[in-house]
């Protein structure tokens, strides 16, 4: 049996929402035994009463009920707020509705029958993921009290000379923050270690070549180097809303699974768009949006989320994604050893227009080397 994770220092709360009272008494003994709290609703509308009142870590919620069905419940539930997990309960009957609730926001799903063994290792990652989105709301918060902080000083002394310390100070922490809320989707991946520093140097690397010797040069401002290296981290942000069993799985993952994997763009991109949103114009958050939503888009339309083509791609996102690959490619993987350099090098190059800018895999050309010590040192 797994051990039970626990948040914010209590015993894990689980609400069943289920019509069926023998399928409450059954999954109640099975969670109390394994140390869960446990509270009960016998339809969907008592459900939504209990949330209005409690804050459990995860909602069992039944997707065929009388009243109010599973996914009815979805939709009355704001999935960027909510801070617990919600695993739908279906049978084989009602398959066809899994990808429906997956989409209004649920975040994974148990098919009834189901095994014991597997039901409680998936209450564990959905307990973990609930404490993630904890720990991501709370880093939120925090950046945003950052950021209130710099708008205040600049609106006092707008009209007076910044100390120079003052605004570092302000700085560093803005980007000390964000920057830990990126860690919370890299600590749930044990094979990228060291993969958010060695990005943001891939990326400061390439946007200073490509200043120096490319046509992107006027784009590409030193405050464009500042953001890129600072916001660069945010990439893949939204994966700490991805069940452990798609994220961690040494096998391919199956159509399904895969489209899911896809979702952490938009859901990291939305939940920067809530700190964007309060301080309109940030640069530094605005293109950690840009490279969180489309880092996966690929030069010639064939990536994600939107399959974007060309320069329709943002710029930071098409330096992400080089950033990214490589970085990928030179790591070791539950699935494979980590390459060298030149089979790295290899593999970009037979992506040069198909997948990646082929201005950016020129400047890759001239880093290289730096790009290689990089892989090694860090």
């Amino acid at each position: 049996m797994p051990p039970v994770p626990t948040t914010r220092n209590t015993t894990p709360l689980v609400l069943i929402v289920d019509d069926s009272r023998a399928v409450r008494v059954f999954v109640r003994e099975l969670l109390e035994q394994a140390g869960y709290a446990v509270i009960e609703a016998n339809d969907g509308i008592a459900g939504l009463e209990v949330l209005a009142t409690r804050k459990p870590d995860v909602v069992l919620l039944d997707i065929e009920m009388p009243h109010k069905t599973g996914l009815e419940v979805l939709d009355e539930l704001d999935a960027s707020s909510r801070l617990y997990s919600v695993i739908l309960f279906t049978t084989l009957s009602s398959l066809d509705s899994i990808v429906n609730g997956l989409e209004r926001g649920a975040d994974d799903y148990i098919v009834k029958p189901f095994k014991e063994a597997e039901f409680l290792a998936r209450m564990t990652a959905a307990v973990r993921i609930a404490h993630n989105k904890r720990l991501l709301f709370e880093a939120r918060l925090k950046a945003e009290q950052t950021n209130k902080q710099l708008r205040q000083l600049q609106s006092i002394l707008s009209d007076q000379k910044l100390t120079e310390q003052k605004i570092r100070e302000i700085s560093e922490a803005q980007n000390a923050t964000i920057f830990a809320m990126a860690k919370l989707a890299e600590f749930r991946d044990e094979d990228t270690g060291g993969h958010l520093e060695r990005v943001k140097e891939y990326c400061r690397l390439l946007a200073e070549d490509l200043n120096r010797h490319s046509p992107y040069s006027d784009l590409i401002t030193a405050e464009f180097i500042d953001c890129i290296q600072h916001a660069a981290p945010l990439h893949d942000i939204g994966k700490v809303a991805i069940p452990d069993h798609i994220l961690q799985k040494p096998e391919k993952l199956t159509p399904e699974e895969f489209d899911r994997m896809k979702t952490h763009t938009v859901i990291g991109a939305d939940n920067l768009q809530l700190v964007y949103n309060n301080y309109p114009g940030n640069l530094f958050v605005g293109m950690g949006i840009e490279i969180a939503l489309y880092h996966h888009e690929q030069w010639d339309g064939s990536g994600y989320p939107d399959g974007l083509v060309g320069k329709n791609i943002p710029l930071p996102a098409r330096i992400m994604a080089l950033a990214d690959v490589y970085d990928a490619l030179r790591s070791d993987r539950c699935y494979r050893k980590a390459m060298s350099h030149e089979q790295a090098r290899t593999i970009i190059l037979e992506g040069d227009g198909r997948h990646f800018d082929p201005e950016v895999v020129m400047a890759f050309l001239r880093v290289e080397t730096i790009f290689a010590k990089t892989a090694e040192e860090i």
